[in-house]
């Protein structure tokens, strides 16, 4: 017993020294760790453009001159001018005029569609946030379709909206970290091709959701770009029947309609289709709202300053687009920087890109939701989240776009914390993103702050106390030849 006596108290000492050593560095360490995180990233990529633009975070910073109580004015469109903004308060309702006056064309006289592209990250990946946006709008303006779906997904397994498969011989170039591709990016960021010497069978299949106003694929529209291949065909296979259609890749963008109107489901099988550049299919009834979703994980939203501006110009040509939302900076917030001039000045030619490619389109940025990182060994919103969020807004009232600032709307400090927490919680363990539950609301918040400045728009305008309604806008020219088919032999 004696013999273990000076082992015992060398344990001891060691003890107490790593102890008092512990609390010695603790004081010298950084409060910011390690942040938890219990998500699967192996699929999440940061863009090519994001990692060289970083490496001017420590760009000398430019003098802040927005104040909180900085007034921004606008400037009259056709007769409406919503009244001057704080900018610390700054929505820019006043640059959605004509978005809202689409609208109420819809809600009045059932006139007209609306067209809007949802560009954002992994917040919207497999649909999420965007899903319950285009519900609310279909609800109150009506439309049917699901909107634009890639040729492949990463996400089309997380996806409940549509049902997405594909085969595995199809070659994906994203902008993410392709700058010049042998042929253009599509609206989505992405271009695919049929793998060169394939013998198997190139495939895409889709099918319907039982979701509201996505029960069927309405008039399924193939997208795809210009080659001199002139001996591709594609196969439609709806239930026992085949329709056997050419391609003819002549334009920039082309089209290709199966001829069916509505149907379940269907499966696309690609014949001697080298080169080709396809961009995925169009599902909608070419009345009231449509939302497409194109997100991108790793995305900081630099990568759309590539997109081929004749190339745009011919989606928009045939998609019609009334409003551009921009849903950014996750990704972003992953440096420990707290000077984003050079982010807010590089989104700002992003912006103008954007008004090249879709003209007279408005935009709506939408700011970077809270994000929780361990500080003392305690979870709070990270350092670097209100920097971000005033550089977007700072670019959204200088490229004349409308600011939705999600972190204020959920909740703002420590508001990621409670989502997280809550029960039953509405935001993942990674401190970062939302859950099926959380998107939902955050989607209702988004919606409805556009829709308050719907009803200011309306009031500007002069028509109020409208009631909301579900209505059936009249089918476009172009669309009402369309004749619909039965469905019980559909897949």
């Amino acid at each position: 017993m004696s013999q273990n006596k000076p082992y015992f108290f060398q344990s001891f000492a060691i003890i107490v020294i790593a102890i008092v050593a512990l609390i010695g560095f603790r004081q010298v360490l950084p409060k910011k760790i390690f942040t938890e995180t219990t998500n699967n990233t192996k699929n999440v990529v940061v863009d090519s453009m994001m990692l060289e633009a970083v490496q001017e975070k420590d760009a000398p910073v430019e003098k802040d001159t927005l104040e909180k109580n900085t007034q921004i004015d606008f400037e009259e469109v056709n007769g409406i001018k919503f009244p001057a903004e704080n900018f610390d308060d700054y929505k820019g309702y006043q640059h959605l005029v004509n978005f809202y006056e689409k609208l109420l064309q819809l809600e009045t006289k059932k006139q007209g569609n609306v067209r809007i592209a949802y560009f954002g990250d992994s917040m919207t990946d497999g649909d999420m946030i965007v899903k319950e946006f285009r519900s609310s709008l279909q609800a109150r303006f009506g439309g049917e379709g699901v909107g634009f779906v890639n040729i492949t997904s990463e996400s089309a397994q997380s996806r409940s909206t549509v049902s997405h498969q594909f085969s595995s011989n199809w070659k994906t170039l994203s902008f993410l970290n392709v700058k010049n591709p042998k042929k253009p990016f599509g609206i989505s960021g992405q271009v695919f091709f049929v793998k060169k010497d394939t013998v198997d069978p190139v495939w895409v299949k889709y099918k319907a959701s039982n979701f509201a106003n996505i029960k069927t694929l309405n008039n399924p529209t193939l997208f795809y770009g210009k080659s001199g291949n002139k001996q591709a065909v594609v196969d439609f296979i709806v239930g026992k029947d085949t329709i056997h259609k050419k391609l003819n890749p002549v334009n920039k963008v082309n089209t290709l309609s199966i001829g069916l109107g509505d149907i379940k489901s269907f499966k696309a099988q690609f014949t001697a289709s080298d080169s080709i550049p396809f961009y995925g299919f169009n599902f909608d009834d070419g009345r009231g709202v449509h939302v497409d979703n194109f997100s991108n994980r790793g995305n900081s939203g630099l990568p759309i300053s590539t997109f081929d501006t004749s190339v745009m110009r011919a989606f928009n040509d045939k998609l019609g687009y009334d409003l551009i939302v921009l849903q950014y900076g996750t990704n972003v917030l992953n440096y420990g920087s707290l000077n984003y001039t050079w982010y807010e000045r590089k989104m700002a030619k992003v912006i103008a890109h954007l008004r090249e490619c879709f003209p007279g389109v408005a935009i709506l940025i939408i700011s970077s939701a809270d994000k929780s990182t361990k500080y003392d060994l305690e979870m709070k919103t990270d350092s670097a989240v209100v920097p971000l969020t005033r550089a977007q807004r700072k670019y959204a009232v200088s490229s004349g776009s409308a600011y939705v600032n999600l972190y204020t709307l959920m909740g703002g400090d420590g508001s990621m914390v409670k989502w997280v927490e809550e029960v039953p919680a509405m935001a993942n363990k990674d401190y970062t993103h939302f859950n099926y539950r959380g998107a939902k609301k955050i989607s209702d918040l988004i919606y409805k702050q556009l829709n308050n400045g719907y009803e200011q728009y309306k009031k500007l305008r002069g028509h109020k106390n409208i009631e909301p309604e579900i209505i059936e806008p009249e089918i476009k020219k172009q669309d009402s030849i369309i004749q619909k088919t039965d469905t019980t032999h559909a897949q």
